[in-house]
Protein backbone atom coordinates (compact mmCIF):
# COMPACT_ATOMS: atom_id res chain seq x y z
CA UNK A 1 0.00 0.00 0.00
CA UNK A 2 1.39 3.40 -1.01
CA UNK A 3 1.46 6.36 1.34
CA UNK A 4 0.30 9.81 0.26
CA UNK A 5 0.62 13.45 1.23
CA UNK A 6 -2.22 15.74 0.18
CA UNK A 7 -1.08 19.36 0.20
CA UNK A 8 -2.83 22.74 -0.02
CA UNK A 9 -6.32 21.36 0.44
CA UNK A 10 -9.30 23.12 2.01
CA UNK A 11 -10.57 20.61 4.56
CA UNK A 12 -14.30 20.57 5.35
CA UNK A 13 -14.94 18.69 8.57
CA UNK A 14 -17.06 18.97 11.72
CA UNK A 15 -18.61 22.27 10.70
CA UNK A 16 -15.37 24.02 9.82
CA UNK A 17 -13.11 24.78 6.86
CA UNK A 18 -9.36 25.11 7.08
CA UNK A 19 -6.34 25.01 4.80
CA UNK A 20 -4.12 22.05 5.68
CA UNK A 21 -2.00 19.15 4.51
CA UNK A 22 -2.96 15.55 5.21
CA UNK A 23 -0.49 12.67 5.50
CA UNK A 24 -1.82 9.16 4.82
CA UNK A 25 0.08 6.10 6.04
CA UNK A 26 -0.86 2.46 6.55
CA UNK A 27 -4.38 3.19 5.37
CA UNK A 28 -5.05 5.87 7.96
CA UNK A 29 -4.77 9.61 8.44
CA UNK A 30 -1.42 9.96 10.20
CA UNK A 31 -1.24 13.72 10.47
CA UNK A 32 -3.20 16.88 9.70
CA UNK A 33 -1.25 20.12 9.89
CA UNK A 34 -0.87 23.50 8.23
CA UNK A 35 2.26 22.28 6.44
CA UNK A 36 3.82 18.82 6.33
CA UNK A 37 7.17 17.94 4.80
CA UNK A 38 6.89 14.96 2.49
CA UNK A 39 8.58 11.86 3.93
CA UNK A 40 10.73 9.83 1.58
CA UNK A 41 8.79 7.62 -0.78
CA UNK A 42 5.45 9.32 -0.21
CA UNK A 43 3.41 10.33 -3.26
CA UNK A 44 2.41 14.01 -3.12
CA UNK A 45 -0.93 15.23 -4.47
CA UNK A 46 -1.26 19.00 -4.75
CA UNK A 47 -4.90 19.81 -3.99
CA UNK A 48 -4.68 23.58 -4.44
CA UNK A 49 -8.09 25.02 -5.21
CA UNK A 50 -9.96 21.87 -4.18
CA UNK A 51 -11.94 20.79 -1.15
CA UNK A 52 -11.04 17.68 0.84
CA UNK A 53 -14.07 15.97 2.36
CA UNK A 54 -14.57 12.74 4.27
CA UNK A 55 -15.84 10.16 1.80
CA UNK A 56 -19.59 9.77 1.53
CA UNK A 57 -21.06 6.88 3.53
CA UNK A 58 -24.12 5.69 1.64
CA UNK A 59 -26.39 3.85 4.06
CA UNK A 60 -28.90 2.73 1.42
CA UNK A 61 -27.89 0.87 -1.73
CA UNK A 62 -29.16 -2.15 -3.64
CA UNK A 63 -26.13 -3.73 -5.30
CA UNK A 64 -28.26 -6.76 -6.29
CA UNK A 65 -25.93 -9.55 -5.19
CA UNK A 66 -26.64 -12.42 -4.70
CA UNK A 67 -29.27 -13.54 -7.17
CA UNK A 68 -29.89 -10.43 -9.27
CA UNK A 69 -26.49 -9.97 -10.84
CA UNK A 70 -27.86 -9.39 -14.33
CA UNK A 71 -28.69 -5.91 -13.01
CA UNK A 72 -25.62 -5.20 -10.87
CA UNK A 73 -23.09 -6.77 -8.54
CA UNK A 74 -20.94 -5.77 -5.60
CA UNK A 75 -17.84 -5.24 -7.73
CA UNK A 76 -19.42 -3.14 -10.49
CA UNK A 77 -21.51 -0.90 -8.25
CA UNK A 78 -18.78 -0.31 -5.66
CA UNK A 79 -16.51 0.80 -8.52
CA UNK A 80 -19.18 3.26 -9.65
CA UNK A 81 -19.47 4.44 -6.05
CA UNK A 82 -15.79 5.34 -5.63
CA UNK A 83 -15.82 7.21 -8.94
CA UNK A 84 -18.55 9.29 -7.35
CA UNK A 85 -16.77 9.89 -4.04
CA UNK A 86 -18.64 7.24 -2.01
CA UNK A 87 -16.12 5.37 0.10
CA UNK A 88 -18.43 3.12 2.15
CA UNK A 89 -21.84 1.62 1.51
CA UNK A 90 -24.50 -0.35 3.36
CA UNK A 91 -26.38 -2.79 1.17
CA UNK A 92 -30.04 -3.73 1.52
CA UNK A 93 -31.37 -7.26 2.18
CA UNK A 94 -33.88 -7.69 -0.68
CA UNK A 95 -31.70 -9.98 -2.79
CA UNK A 96 -32.03 -13.70 -3.66
CA UNK A 97 -31.93 -15.31 -1.19
CA UNK A 98 -32.88 -12.38 1.05
CA UNK A 99 -30.58 -11.47 3.92
CA UNK A 100 -32.98 -12.57 6.66
CA UNK A 101 -30.97 -15.17 8.58
CA UNK A 102 -27.45 -15.56 9.94
CA UNK A 103 -26.20 -17.80 7.15
CA UNK A 104 -27.34 -15.38 4.44
CA UNK A 105 -25.61 -12.50 6.23
CA UNK A 106 -22.35 -14.42 6.53
CA UNK A 107 -22.59 -15.44 2.88
CA UNK A 108 -23.01 -11.84 1.80
CA UNK A 109 -19.86 -10.82 3.65
CA UNK A 110 -18.01 -13.65 1.90
CA UNK A 111 -19.23 -12.41 -1.49
CA UNK A 112 -17.95 -8.90 -0.76
CA UNK A 113 -14.52 -9.80 0.61
CA UNK A 114 -11.77 -8.89 -1.84
CA UNK A 115 -14.20 -7.72 -4.55
CA UNK A 116 -15.48 -4.31 -3.45
CA UNK A 117 -13.69 -1.09 -4.33
CA UNK A 118 -15.45 0.63 -1.40
CA UNK A 119 -15.83 -0.38 2.23
CA UNK A 120 -18.95 -2.44 2.79
CA UNK A 121 -21.64 -3.18 5.31
CA UNK A 122 -24.99 -4.96 5.19
CA UNK A 123 -28.42 -4.43 6.68
CA UNK A 124 -30.35 -7.41 8.03
CA UNK A 125 -33.88 -7.90 6.70
CA UNK A 126 -37.04 -8.23 8.76
CA UNK A 127 -39.95 -10.45 7.73
CA UNK A 128 -43.31 -11.34 9.22
CA UNK A 129 -41.80 -14.43 10.84
CA UNK A 130 -38.08 -13.96 11.61
CA UNK A 131 -38.24 -12.23 14.98
CA UNK A 132 -36.12 -14.95 16.59
CA UNK A 133 -33.35 -14.38 14.04
CA UNK A 134 -33.51 -10.65 14.76
CA UNK A 135 -33.23 -11.24 18.50
CA UNK A 136 -30.21 -13.51 17.94
CA UNK A 137 -28.56 -11.22 15.37
CA UNK A 138 -24.76 -10.99 15.47
CA UNK A 139 -24.59 -7.20 15.61
CA UNK A 140 -20.95 -7.15 14.54
CA UNK A 141 -22.07 -8.32 11.08
CA UNK A 142 -24.96 -5.92 10.42
CA UNK A 143 -25.42 -2.17 10.23
CA UNK A 144 -29.15 -2.07 10.94
CA UNK A 145 -32.45 -3.94 10.62
CA UNK A 146 -34.49 -3.06 7.54
CA UNK A 147 -38.29 -3.25 7.46
CA UNK A 148 -40.24 -2.88 4.24
CA UNK A 149 -43.44 -1.36 5.60
CA UNK A 150 -44.40 -0.89 1.96
CA UNK A 151 -43.97 -3.38 -0.87
CA UNK A 152 -41.13 -2.59 -3.29
CA UNK A 153 -38.61 -4.74 -5.21
CA UNK A 154 -38.75 -8.29 -3.88
CA UNK A 155 -41.19 -9.92 -1.48
CA UNK A 156 -40.16 -8.67 1.94
CA UNK A 157 -43.25 -6.70 2.95
CA UNK A 158 -43.87 -6.78 6.71
CA UNK A 159 -47.61 -6.20 7.00
CA UNK A 160 -48.44 -8.12 10.17
CA UNK A 161 -49.03 -5.71 13.05
CA UNK A 162 -47.94 -8.23 15.68
CA UNK A 163 -44.67 -8.80 13.82
CA UNK A 164 -44.08 -5.04 13.56
CA UNK A 165 -44.64 -4.59 17.29
CA UNK A 166 -42.14 -7.35 18.06
CA UNK A 167 -39.50 -6.02 15.67
CA UNK A 168 -39.74 -2.49 17.05
CA UNK A 169 -39.61 -3.83 20.60
CA UNK A 170 -36.74 -6.28 20.21
CA UNK A 171 -34.44 -5.09 17.43
CA UNK A 172 -30.89 -4.88 18.80
CA UNK A 173 -29.92 -2.35 16.10
CA UNK A 174 -31.35 0.79 14.55
CA UNK A 175 -34.50 0.00 12.58
CA UNK A 176 -34.65 1.39 9.03
CA UNK A 177 -38.03 1.61 7.33
CA UNK A 178 -39.31 1.90 3.79
CA UNK A 179 -42.62 3.62 4.52
CA UNK A 180 -45.54 3.31 2.11
CA UNK A 181 -49.00 1.90 2.81
CA UNK A 182 -49.41 -1.03 0.42
CA UNK A 183 -53.25 -1.41 0.62
CA UNK A 184 -53.64 2.27 -0.28
CA UNK A 185 -51.22 1.85 -3.21
CA UNK A 186 -53.04 -1.24 -4.46
CA UNK A 187 -56.37 0.59 -4.37
CA UNK A 188 -54.87 3.54 -6.26
CA UNK A 189 -53.38 1.17 -8.85
CA UNK A 190 -56.76 -0.52 -9.36
CA UNK A 191 -58.39 2.84 -10.01
CA UNK A 192 -55.66 3.75 -12.49
CA UNK A 193 -56.16 0.46 -14.34
CA UNK A 194 -59.91 1.06 -14.48
CA UNK A 195 -59.27 4.46 -16.07
CA UNK A 196 -56.27 3.81 -18.34
CA UNK A 197 -56.09 0.05 -18.75
CA UNK A 198 -52.49 -1.16 -18.88
CA UNK A 199 -51.32 2.06 -20.58
CA UNK A 200 -50.96 4.08 -17.39
CA UNK A 201 -48.89 7.26 -17.93
CA UNK A 202 -45.88 7.85 -15.68
CA UNK A 203 -47.55 11.01 -14.39
CA UNK A 204 -49.80 8.69 -12.37
CA UNK A 205 -46.92 7.16 -10.43
CA UNK A 206 -47.03 9.71 -7.56
CA UNK A 207 -50.83 9.40 -7.59
CA UNK A 208 -50.66 5.62 -7.25
CA UNK A 209 -47.79 5.64 -4.73
CA UNK A 210 -49.37 8.65 -3.11
CA UNK A 211 -48.36 11.17 -0.51
CA UNK A 212 -51.15 9.82 1.70
CA UNK A 213 -49.66 6.32 1.48
CA UNK A 214 -46.28 7.70 2.52
CA UNK A 215 -47.62 9.69 5.46
CA UNK A 216 -49.82 6.86 6.76
CA UNK A 217 -46.85 4.50 6.92
CA UNK A 218 -44.26 7.00 8.19
CA UNK A 219 -46.54 8.19 10.98
CA UNK A 220 -47.21 4.56 11.95
CA UNK A 221 -43.47 3.88 12.16
CA UNK A 222 -42.92 6.97 14.32
CA UNK A 223 -45.73 5.89 16.65
CA UNK A 224 -44.26 2.40 16.97
CA UNK A 225 -40.81 3.80 17.72
CA UNK A 226 -42.10 6.19 20.35
CA UNK A 227 -44.07 3.49 22.12
CA UNK A 228 -41.18 1.00 22.14
CA UNK A 229 -38.24 3.41 22.49
CA UNK A 230 -36.82 2.13 19.20
CA UNK A 231 -33.97 3.84 17.40
CA UNK A 232 -35.72 4.52 14.07
CA UNK A 233 -34.32 5.81 10.79
CA UNK A 234 -36.94 6.48 8.11
CA UNK A 235 -35.54 6.21 4.62
CA UNK A 236 -36.20 8.29 1.48
CA UNK A 237 -38.72 10.87 2.71
CA UNK A 238 -40.53 12.36 -0.30
CA UNK A 239 -43.31 14.66 0.92
CA UNK A 240 -43.59 17.96 2.74
CA UNK A 241 -46.32 16.37 4.89
CA UNK A 242 -43.96 13.81 6.43
CA UNK A 243 -41.38 16.41 7.46
CA UNK A 244 -43.53 17.50 10.40
CA UNK A 245 -42.88 14.08 11.95
CA UNK A 246 -39.22 14.98 12.52
CA UNK A 247 -37.51 17.49 14.78
CA UNK A 248 -35.08 20.06 13.38
CA UNK A 249 -31.61 20.48 14.83
CA UNK A 250 -28.42 18.45 15.23
CA UNK A 251 -28.75 14.66 15.02
CA UNK A 252 -27.04 14.02 18.36
CA UNK A 253 -29.58 12.73 20.84
CA UNK A 254 -32.34 12.05 18.32
CA UNK A 255 -34.17 8.74 18.69
CA UNK A 256 -35.95 9.14 15.34
CA UNK A 257 -34.05 10.35 12.28
CA UNK A 258 -34.96 11.08 8.67
CA UNK A 259 -33.23 10.59 5.35
CA UNK A 260 -33.57 12.16 1.91
CA UNK A 261 -32.21 10.68 -1.29
CA UNK A 262 -30.42 12.46 -4.08
CA UNK A 263 -33.03 11.83 -6.78
CA UNK A 264 -35.87 13.21 -4.66
CA UNK A 265 -33.81 16.37 -4.17
CA UNK A 266 -33.00 16.64 -7.89
CA UNK A 267 -36.14 15.64 -9.81
CA UNK A 268 -39.82 16.53 -9.48
CA UNK A 269 -43.01 15.46 -11.26
CA UNK A 270 -42.29 17.72 -14.23
CA UNK A 271 -39.48 15.28 -15.10
CA UNK A 272 -41.84 12.36 -15.75
CA UNK A 273 -42.71 13.63 -19.23
CA UNK A 274 -39.14 13.73 -20.60
CA UNK A 275 -37.66 10.84 -18.56
CA UNK A 276 -40.57 8.45 -18.14
CA UNK A 277 -39.92 5.13 -16.44
CA UNK A 278 -36.21 5.92 -16.13
CA UNK A 279 -37.13 7.85 -12.98
CA UNK A 280 -39.73 5.40 -11.72
CA UNK A 281 -38.79 4.69 -8.11
CA UNK A 282 -40.44 3.76 -4.83
CA UNK A 283 -41.43 5.95 -3.09
CA UNK A 284 -42.28 8.11 -6.07
CA UNK A 285 -40.75 11.44 -6.98
CA UNK A 286 -43.38 14.00 -5.99
CA UNK A 287 -44.07 17.68 -6.74
CA UNK A 288 -41.77 20.67 -7.10
CA UNK A 289 -43.19 21.94 -3.80
CA UNK A 290 -42.22 18.68 -2.09
CA UNK A 291 -38.74 18.90 -3.57
CA UNK A 292 -38.37 22.47 -2.30
CA UNK A 293 -39.57 21.39 1.16
CA UNK A 294 -37.00 18.58 1.26
CA UNK A 295 -34.18 20.97 0.34
CA UNK A 296 -35.32 23.35 3.08
CA UNK A 297 -35.49 20.44 5.55
CA UNK A 298 -31.85 19.60 4.79
CA UNK A 299 -30.89 23.20 5.54
CA UNK A 300 -32.81 23.31 8.82
CA UNK A 301 -31.42 19.91 9.92
CA UNK A 302 -34.81 18.21 9.89
CA UNK A 303 -33.29 15.77 7.39
CA UNK A 304 -30.35 14.07 9.11
CA UNK A 305 -28.84 11.84 6.41
CA UNK A 306 -28.37 12.07 2.64
CA UNK A 307 -28.15 8.83 0.66
CA UNK A 308 -28.85 7.34 -2.76
CA UNK A 309 -31.15 4.28 -2.68
CA UNK A 310 -29.08 3.22 -5.71
CA UNK A 311 -31.21 0.48 -7.29
CA UNK A 312 -30.23 -0.38 -10.88
CA UNK A 313 -32.20 -2.27 -13.50
CA UNK A 314 -31.35 -3.07 -17.09
CA UNK A 315 -32.36 -0.42 -19.62
CA UNK A 316 -34.55 -2.94 -21.46
CA UNK A 317 -36.54 -3.58 -18.27
CA UNK A 318 -37.03 0.13 -17.68
CA UNK A 319 -38.31 0.55 -21.24
CA UNK A 320 -41.45 -1.45 -20.45
CA UNK A 321 -44.90 0.07 -19.91
CA UNK A 322 -45.74 1.47 -16.48
CA UNK A 323 -46.82 -1.64 -14.58
CA UNK A 324 -44.04 -3.85 -15.99
CA UNK A 325 -41.19 -1.33 -15.63
CA UNK A 326 -39.34 -1.97 -12.35
CA UNK A 327 -38.74 0.81 -9.85
CA UNK A 328 -35.22 1.99 -9.09
CA UNK A 329 -32.42 4.20 -10.39
CA UNK A 330 -28.61 3.87 -10.63
CA UNK A 331 -27.26 6.85 -8.66
CA UNK A 332 -23.96 6.31 -6.83
CA UNK A 333 -21.67 7.67 -9.55
CA UNK A 334 -23.30 11.11 -9.59
CA UNK A 335 -24.75 11.34 -6.09
CA UNK A 336 -22.14 13.57 -4.46
CA UNK A 337 -21.86 15.98 -7.36
CA UNK A 338 -25.65 16.26 -7.52
CA UNK A 339 -25.58 17.33 -3.87
CA UNK A 340 -22.77 19.78 -4.62
CA UNK A 341 -25.06 21.37 -7.23
CA UNK A 342 -27.44 22.20 -4.37
CA UNK A 343 -24.56 23.69 -2.39
CA UNK A 344 -23.63 25.86 -5.36
CA UNK A 345 -27.27 26.93 -5.67
CA UNK A 346 -27.33 27.99 -2.00
CA UNK A 347 -29.86 25.44 -0.75
CA UNK A 348 -27.58 24.20 2.03
CA UNK A 349 -23.94 24.54 3.00
CA UNK A 350 -20.98 22.36 2.16
CA UNK A 351 -20.52 21.80 5.90
CA UNK A 352 -24.10 20.49 6.13
CA UNK A 353 -23.56 18.19 3.17
CA UNK A 354 -20.48 16.70 4.86
CA UNK A 355 -22.40 16.20 8.11
CA UNK A 356 -25.32 14.44 6.44
CA UNK A 357 -23.37 12.38 3.91
CA UNK A 358 -20.44 11.33 6.13
CA UNK A 359 -20.55 12.28 9.83
CA UNK A 360 -24.20 11.44 10.52
CA UNK A 361 -24.36 8.02 8.81
CA UNK A 362 -21.22 7.04 10.71
CA UNK A 363 -22.79 8.13 13.99
CA UNK A 364 -26.26 6.70 13.30
CA UNK A 365 -24.93 3.22 12.66
CA UNK A 366 -21.90 3.29 14.95
CA UNK A 367 -19.34 2.94 12.17
CA UNK A 368 -15.90 2.77 13.74
CA UNK A 369 -13.04 5.00 12.58
CA UNK A 370 -14.71 6.49 9.52
CA UNK A 371 -16.79 9.47 8.48
CA UNK A 372 -14.45 12.23 9.68
CA UNK A 373 -11.13 13.86 8.83
CA UNK A 374 -9.36 12.93 12.07
CA UNK A 375 -5.88 11.70 12.84
CA UNK A 376 -5.99 7.94 13.41
CA UNK A 377 -9.16 7.46 11.37
CA UNK A 378 -9.20 5.44 8.17
CA UNK A 379 -8.26 7.59 5.18
CA UNK A 380 -11.62 7.61 3.39
CA UNK A 381 -11.36 10.89 1.53
CA UNK A 382 -12.65 12.66 -1.54
CA UNK A 383 -11.20 15.67 -3.34
CA UNK A 384 -13.72 17.81 -5.21
CA UNK A 385 -13.28 20.71 -7.57
CA UNK A 386 -16.24 23.04 -7.08
CA UNK A 387 -15.23 24.91 -10.24
CA UNK A 388 -15.01 21.76 -12.31
CA UNK A 389 -17.74 20.39 -14.54
CA UNK A 390 -19.03 16.88 -15.08
CA UNK A 391 -20.95 16.26 -18.30
CA UNK A 392 -22.75 12.98 -17.71
CA UNK A 393 -22.89 12.08 -21.39
CA UNK A 394 -19.15 12.57 -21.91
CA UNK A 395 -17.96 9.93 -19.46
CA UNK A 396 -18.39 6.16 -19.02
CA UNK A 397 -21.14 4.88 -16.75
CA UNK A 398 -19.54 2.43 -14.33
CA UNK A 399 -22.74 0.83 -13.04
CA UNK A 400 -23.35 -2.49 -14.75
CA UNK A 401 -26.70 -1.32 -16.17
CA UNK A 402 -24.85 1.26 -18.29
CA UNK A 403 -27.28 4.17 -18.03
CA UNK A 404 -27.94 7.16 -15.79
CA UNK A 405 -31.13 9.08 -14.97
CA UNK A 406 -28.96 12.22 -15.14
CA UNK A 407 -28.23 11.77 -18.85
CA UNK A 408 -27.94 15.13 -20.59
CA UNK A 409 -27.08 17.04 -17.42
CA UNK A 410 -23.85 18.91 -16.74
CA UNK A 411 -22.98 19.13 -13.05
CA UNK A 412 -21.12 22.20 -11.79
CA UNK A 413 -18.47 20.28 -9.81
CA UNK A 414 -16.17 17.31 -10.22
CA UNK A 415 -14.76 14.50 -8.10
CA UNK A 416 -11.02 14.44 -8.80
CA UNK A 417 -9.73 11.84 -6.30
CA UNK A 418 -11.18 9.23 -3.97
CA UNK A 419 -9.23 7.41 -1.25
CA UNK A 420 -10.62 4.22 0.30
CA UNK A 421 -8.90 2.98 3.47
CA UNK A 422 -5.78 4.86 2.35
CA UNK A 423 -5.78 3.52 -1.22
CA UNK A 424 -6.05 5.89 -4.16
CA UNK A 425 -9.16 4.31 -5.67
CA UNK A 426 -9.90 6.98 -8.28
CA UNK A 427 -7.76 9.83 -9.56
CA UNK A 428 -8.16 12.30 -12.41
CA UNK A 429 -10.58 10.16 -14.37
CA UNK A 430 -8.88 6.82 -13.78
CA UNK A 431 -10.32 4.04 -11.64
CA UNK A 432 -7.87 1.77 -9.85
CA UNK A 433 -9.03 -1.82 -10.14
CA UNK A 434 -6.57 -2.79 -7.42
CA UNK A 435 -8.39 -0.94 -4.63
CA UNK A 436 -9.96 -3.31 -2.11
CA UNK A 437 -12.45 -2.02 0.45
CA UNK A 438 -12.79 -3.36 3.97
CA UNK A 439 -15.75 -4.63 5.94
CA UNK A 440 -17.17 -1.90 8.13
CA UNK A 441 -16.76 -2.41 11.85
CA UNK A 442 -18.98 -0.89 14.50
CA UNK A 443 -18.42 0.85 17.81
CA UNK A 444 -21.68 0.63 19.72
Amino acid sequence: MSDYLITNACLVNEGERREADVLIGNGRIEKIAAAIDAPAGVEVIDAAGRFLLPGMIDDQVHFREPGLTDKADLASESAAAVVGGITSFMDMPNVKPPTVDHDALVAKHALAAGRCSANYGFHFGATNDNIEQIKALDTSLAAGVKIFMGASTGRMLVDDDTALEQIFEHSPLTVLTHCEDTPMIEANAARARDHYGEDVPMSQHPVIRSREACYASSSKAVDLARRHGTNLHILHITTADELDLFAPGPMAGKQITAEACVHHLFFDDSDYAPRGTLIKCNPAIKTAADRAALLKAVAEDRIDVLATDHAPHQAEEKANAYFKAPAGLPLVQHALISLLDHVSAGHFSLEQLVAKAAHNPAERFGVAGRGYLREGYWADLVLVDMAGRTAVDDEPIHAKCGWSPFAGHVFTSRVTSTFVSGQLAYHEGKLSRGCIGRALTYDR
